[in-house]
C-alpha cells in the first residue's frame, strides 16, 4: 500500500535543473513540502522517494490527512501495544 502510493506520487513528480552542486531538483506538487535534489536524475528520484516515505510517516504519526494520488491512498495503521514480553 505505501510502496504503491510512493510510486504513484513519483509518477506525478516534476523535475528541473537548478544551479547547485546537486543540479537535479524534483518535487511532488500534490504533497506540500515534498522535494529533493541529486547529482543525477536517478539520484534525485531515489532521494524524492525517501522524502515521500518520511513525509508519510510524519503525517501518520501526527494524524494529518494524506491526499490521494492517482486513486492511491494510505490508510492510518493503528498500532496495538501489547506491553512488555509480547
Amino acid at each position: 500500500m505505501i510502496l504503491e502510493y510512493i510510486n504513484a506520487a513519483l509518477e506525478h513528480a516534476r523535475y528541473e535543473i537548478i544551479e547547485d552542486d546537486e543540479p537535479y531538483y524534483g518535487e511532488i506538487p500534490e504533497l506540500p513540502g515534498v522535494f529533493a535534489t541529486g547529482r543525477t536524475l536517478e539520484e534525485c528520484r531515489r532521494n524524492l522517494a525517501g522524502v515521500i516515505d518520511e513525509w508519510l510517516v510524519i503525517r501518520l504519526r501526527r494524524g494529518l490527512p494524506i491526499p490521494p494520488i492517482a486513486g492511491r491512498t494510505v490508510e492510518e495503521v493503528v498500532r496495538v501495544d501489547t506491553g512488555a514480553g509480547a
